[in-house]
This record gives structure tokens, sequence and C-alpha cells, in this order.
């Protein structure tokens, strides 16, 4: 798979959501940014996340950061990331949904660990709850950026 190819149909792993307080172009602005902040390299090094280097501006399809590329994206509704490394091949949803008080935001998660130590990589992510912590405050953080007086 090269670093923008989307992956084939993955298993579902999980879905969270949070209310932002704010509309949903606001809040794609946010999630814009979050996507755009680097993160610890040493974290892509260990894993040989794919993508490997930043590509793009933004949240357009071929833009790319590391460990994620833009696969599918609807401004200010829906962007689709994947990307891989050692032990998984995986797409990250966002979605925006317009409700009362604001945009509700969605992160669903879809992945595959193939094998032994994909099995093991997911059973320590997963079962540790470091995955859902990292969503959680992946959602969190789009948040402040939308709203920053909301902590």
């Amino acid at each position: 798979m090269s670093d923008h190819a989307a992956p084939p149909a993955l298993p579902f792993v999980d879905e969270h959501r949070l209310l932002v307080p704010a509309p949903p172009d606001v809040v794609w602005r946010a999630l814009t940014a979050h996507v755009r902040t680097p993160e610890p390299a040493l974290l892509h090094a260990v894993l040989a996340t794919r993508p490997r280097r930043a590509a793009g501006t933004g949240l357009e399809p071929g833009a790319a950061v590391p460990g994620f590329a833009v696969a599918e994206v609807e401004p200010e509704r829906r962007v689709r990331l994947t990307g891989r490394h050692r032990f998984s091949v995986y797409a990250l949803t966002f979605t925006l949904d317009p409700a009362p008080g604001g945009t509700v935001v969605g992160a669903r998660t879809e992945a595959a660990f193939p094998g032994p130590h994909g099995r093991i990589y997911r059973l320590l992510v997963m079962t540790s709850g470091a995955h859902r912590a990292a969503v959680g405050r992946i959602l969190r953080d789009v948040r402040r950026r939308a709203v920053p007086s909301s902590g």
C-alpha cells in the first residue's frame, strides 16, 4: 500500500463522540490545527509509521502528517485518515454533525493487527485503555481549540 492509498476494508475498533459548543466551520478549523500539530518523532520512528513525512497544508486530499494520510474529505463534515505501522493498518474517521448546542465530533477507529506481533500490540494498546485515552485527548484538544475557554 502506498502512503496515500486507502487501506482495504478494516474491522471496526471503536467510536467516540464529544459535543463541542461551536459551529462546524470553527470545529473543522480546530480539527485541522490539531492534525497539523507535530507528535513526538520518536513514536513514529519506533513504530515505523507511514506516511513518514508531512505533505500538504491541511485536511485536503493527498495531505499527510506522519502516520496519517488524508484518504477522503468532505470539508466541515468528514475526514478519513489512513496509515500503517509495524503492527497495524488503520483508519481514523472524524465526523462533524451539527447538533443543538454546537457540533458533535465523532472519531471512529478501524484497524487490522496482522500477525502475532499485531495481536500482542492490539492487546497492549486496547486493553490498557491507551487508545481510548489517546482518542479522548484528541477530541478534548479539538474542543479546546474551538472554544478556548472550555479548558
